[in-house]
């Protein structure tokens, strides 16, 4: 190959396989016939009687020319060195998508009511879904869930920073204003659980049938109303509950016969129903007859004789913090407990309402069941196998919220604060109460003032 002479006939059987390098034709080779540049002027490193590149003072041999050796590129017929300049590809800005201009300030233009999906944002900015969405992923901007508030007043505001403010450790003011333990405060409150979802998703196999669900009425699901109490459990040094702080959760329900035959009983059957509707003197009964005594029965015994609070919210069935049956049995047994309102308009301040409420549903969700006593039976369980540590972690999530309520001197429009409870409750650094910000608590003062 390397003797081989374009101008004479060709001799194909002499001719062998190539074995040399091979250059890449996606790249641009720049080839100079002579040593002088494209201008005929010196090539570089020839100006002003320097040396080119490679060349050493004496006449040394460049790189590679040692003892003989061929240089860089002249192995079987290669070109001599220097013979290519440049190596360039146009690949890296040639290919791949093309970028489209994409201005996250312009999302700030759109009305809310006309960016509530991909497609509606996508058609304001005049751009594609697909690029759009890539944006977001990029982290560009956030999809947001947006959930109603409850309204405040100015009163309201004032009622719900003096309560925050009454949660503080009088000792720790006003240095360091550190929360209580609320160990000696016991949350109740009710709540609907329905038989089942109106849309309940599932994952299913390929070739799996969709499950065939049904009801009498979709706005009539069978339902039962609970009242539930908690207070926070107690743990030895050793990490081990002494007090899970559940005292229990009472179904709002009645037995009687059954009126009539059916395909499921005969007529007289004791059947349990929901009641359909609570009343102050039924918030009272249960106090009395199911919550208090409840309470005397589970509580530690090296607390009984301390201070002891019920909160409630101010619902209209709710009796009054001064009720004199509530109040003969509250005082007996060596007790002392007294009824207390949380803010109006805060079910942020609950415990229940602010987390246990949603954890015991979802794990009731699960168990799909049949009827208003599968339904009593269920949430009993599901309120029973709670994780008691779980339940201490909202307690400290209530504290927080606290925290931000002050900052926000009684607003609700707040993001809870991620503690990374589990984290350092998993390293045993979690802490028993948190603690505020010297002049947030001030300002809060001079709020309330």
């Amino acid at each position: 190959m390397a003797n081989l002479d374009l101008n004479q006939p060709i001799h194909w059987e002499e001719i062998e396989d190539y074995d040399g390098p091979v250059i890449d034709l996606n790249f641009d080779l720049v080839f100079h016939d002579s040593d002088e540049g494209e201008d005929g002027g010196p090539t570089h490193g020839e100006e002003d009687g320097t040396l080119a590149h490679g060349e050493e003072d004496g006449g040394a041999p460049s790189h590679g020319e040692e003892d003989g050796a061929p240089a860089h590129g002249e192995e079987d017929g290669a070109p001599a060195p220097n013979a290519y300049e440049t190596i360039s590809t146009n690949k890296a800005k040639n290919c791949g998508r093309k970028w489209v201009a994409f201005d996250p300030e312009a999302i700030k233009d759109v009305p809310l009511s006309s960016r509530t999906t991909i497609r509606d944002l996508a058609g304001a900015l005049n751009i594609s879904k697909s690029t759009l969405f890539r944006r977001m992923k990029e982290g560009k901007f956030r999809r947001h869930t947006n959930d109603i508030k409850f309204t405040l007043t100015e009163d309201n505001k004032r009622a719900r920073v003096k309560f925050c403010l009454s949660m503080l450790d009088k000792l720790s003011m006003p240095q360091e204003p550190t929360f209580e333990g609320m160990y000696n405060i016991v949350y109740i409150d009710e709540k609907w659980f329905y038989r089942t979802r109106k849309c309940q998703n599932y994952y299913l196999a390929l070739d799996e049938d969709k499950p065939e669900r049904t009801t009498k009425s979709k706005n009539f699901i069978e339902k039962v109303m609970l009242l539930a109490a908690i207070a926070r459990p107690r743990f030895d040094g050793d990490g081990n509950v002494t007090f899970s702080g559940k005292i229990g959760i009472f179904p709002f329900t009645f037995v009687e016969p059954a009126k009539r035959s059916s395909a499921n009983r005969p007529a007289g059957t004791l059947v349990t129903k929901a009641m359909t509707s609570v009343t102050k003197e039924t918030s009272r009964e249960y106090l009395v007859n199911k919550v208090l005594p409840a309470i005397k029965q589970k509580w530690p015994a090296e607390e009984v004789g301390t201070p002891i609070f019920i909160q409630q919210d101010n619902a209209r069935t709710h009796i009054a913090i001064n009720d004199d049956e509530f109040c003969r049995a509250a005082s007996a047994d060596g007790f002392d407990i007294s009824l207390m309102c949380q803010p109006p308009n805060s079910p942020d301040l609950n415990v229940l309402d602010l987390g246990f409420f949603a954890a015991i549903q979802s794990m009731f969700q699960k168990s799909s069941p049949s009827n208003v006593e599968d339904i009593v039976a269920k949430v009993i369980q599901a309120f029973d196998e709670y994780p008691v540590d779980r339940s201490n972690r909202i307690f400290l999530t209530h504290q927080s919220c606290m925290r931000e309520i002050l900052r926000q001197k009684g607003g609700q429009h707040y993001a809870i604060p991620h503690l990374k409870k589990q984290s350092l409750e998993r390293n045993g650094v979690l802490p028993v109460s948190l603690q505020c910000d010297p002049e947030v608590v001030n300002e809060a003062i001079v709020y309330i003032n």
